[in-house]
């Protein structure tokens, strides 16, 4: 078992509650560009037909009479775009997958993908953080399911666990991430490329890889994972998204962690970055950041250079909550500390007002959603009132521009839109997940706005097409699980949906 001391996630390594980072960024001699990773560049394409696929958890699912249990859908993209025939619905009980369907185990909580065996086949990551091990209550677990030409199936599932530590509690794939923050042999570095994971715990990050002649395995069904582990935090923060860009231009994925902290002042939103290196053992200190516990990557300002959005919606942010993007200084030191910009609903441009409760920035996408070759940002907004109703929940969307984002075209979509079907109900949380999609890749990233809440907890999602203009509302549709064949009741379908 190798520890990663270097990148310890201490209480002191993520919050910088004076404004200024923690560590300081390793001194580059030269600057070597690699391109932006953070939205052209999708991993979801389970079936390999080069188009990306849509992986949606429902994890408060009744699977078999067992309430709580969870599953995941699978929607098969093509040329004709986003399909609800072409699925998959996967579970606990489903044969080859590892466990049994439990309550409260939340089988797709969290979702990810990458291709972890390089053969050209994403796989998906689902994150179980409700998972009972050994006696220890929501110690977590996680399933990888391999892509293959058919996608995604039960059979020759890898099961993932703290394999060093379980605990009660930790609930262990409460968030995931899959890039290439390192090598897999770091002797020879260029060779057997392929992602690796990142898993949280509530206080504790964890990679795991597939590297060659690995020492220390988890195996099952001739799937090879060894684990590589963050020595675990002091208990000061609470761990909560993750997201990867290249920030830093050099060859692998950087990681940004995001979460709230838990102590004295507890609640305050903190973001560290670590940057990719040839060798796990070397991922560097990318810097500390204000604000969480959203982010989201993407080459805002359009410099080849990813960026990093953060929400903050966390205690002591802006009114309602707010998105500071925090930019690539085109070298290898990384992610300006300083933010070129802050957004919130009071923003000159930006649609409605900001309200105590609105939580403007829990969740983020970035695409192209006009053409333009600018990545825009969705914001989601769950706690929005809409009129009187409470927590009805809206998304808006900011536009892409030379030097960032622009609010010049900004949008806000919600329920009562008269071309977005149904109504705002109370507790919908419309918004609650947002992820722009290019589904049949004619350039143009559609909306998936998700509402767990929708329908007392069933949840649903909405497909927000997309024209020269940016997002528009006529022409939306809707699905549940329902529609994909899966469970409907409870089943908080869109809690989850892979970025």
């Amino acid at each position: 078992m190798r520890h990663i001391r270097s990148v310890a996630l201490t209480a002191a390594a993520l919050i910088g509650l004076g404004g200024g980072a923690v560590f300081a960024a390793p001194a580059a001699s030269a600057a070597v560009p690699f391109p932006s990773i953070g939205w052209q560049q999708r991993n979801c394409d389970y079936d390999g037909n080069g188009f990306d696929d849509v992986l949606t958890g429902a994890p408060g699912a009744t699977v078999s009479g067992v309430t709580g249990a969870g599953y995941v859908t699978v929607q098969y993209s093509s040329s004709s775009g986003l399909s609800t025939t072409k699925k998959s619905v996967l579970n606990q009980n489903t044969s080859g997958v590892p466990g049994g369907a439990e309550a409260g185990d939340g089988f797709g909580r969290a979702v990810a993908s990458g291709d972890l065996d390089n053969d050209g086949y994403d796989d998906a990551i689902v994150g179980i953080p409700g998972e009972d091990l050994a006696g220890l209550s929501d110690a977590g677990g996680a399933t990888v399911l391999w892509g293959s030409p058919t996608g995604l199936h039960g059979s020759d599932s890898t099961w993932l666990e703290n394999p060093d530590q379980p605990r009660t509690g930790a609930n262990f794939g409460r968030a995931i991430e899959a890039a290439r923050y390192f090598a897999p042999d770091p002797a020879n570095p260029d060779a057997n490329l392929r992602d690796s994971i990142a898993v949280l715990e509530n206080d504790a990050l964890l990679f795991f890889t597939a590297p060659p002649g690995a020492a220390t395995q988890l195996k099952l069904a001739d799937k090879e994972v060894q684990i590589l582990e963050s020595a675990p935090a002091a208990g000061d923060i609470a761990l909560r998204s993750l997201s990867h860009g290249n920030y830093n231009e050099d060859p692998w994925a950087d990681l940004a962690i995001s979460g709230v902290t838990t102590g004295g002042q507890p609640g305050v939103g903190a973001t560290q970055v670590l940057h990719g290196a040839p060798d796990v053992e070397d991922l560097g200190e990318g810097g500390v950041f204000e604000g969480g516990p959203a982010v989201t990557s993407s080459d805002f300002n359009h410099d080849g250079q990813d960026d990093l959005a953060v929400g903050d919606t966390g205690s002591g942010s802006s009114l309602g909550g707010s998105v500071s993007v925090y930019l690539g200084q085109g070298d290898l030191s990384g992610l300006d500390p300083a933010p070129a910009q802050t957004w919130t609903q009071d923003s000159p441009g930006v649609p409605g007002v900001a309200e105590a409760g609105d939580q403007w920035g829990a969740e983020m996408s970035s695409g192209d959603t006009n053409g333009d070759g600018r990545p825009d940002l969705a914001i989601g907004a769950p706690g929005e009132d809409i009129g009187s109703t409470s927590d009805a929940g809206a998304v808006w969307s900011l536009r892409g521009a030379p030097g960032g984002l622009t609010a010049t075209g900004a949008r806000s979509f919600d329920q009562n839109h008269a071309d977005i079907p149904g109504v705002a109900e109370a507790s919908d949380r419309w918004g609650g997940q947002v992820r722009l999609l290019d589904a049949n890749k004619d350039g143009l990233f559609g909306l998936l706005a998700a509402a767990p809440g929708e329908n007392t907890g069933d949840g649903f999602v909405w497909v927000l097409p997309a024209a020269s203009s940016g997002l528009v509302a006529g022409g939306t549709w809707t699905y549940d699980g329902a529609s994909l064949g899966a469970p409907v009741a409870n089943a908080q379908f869109g809690a989850a949906i892979d970025e």
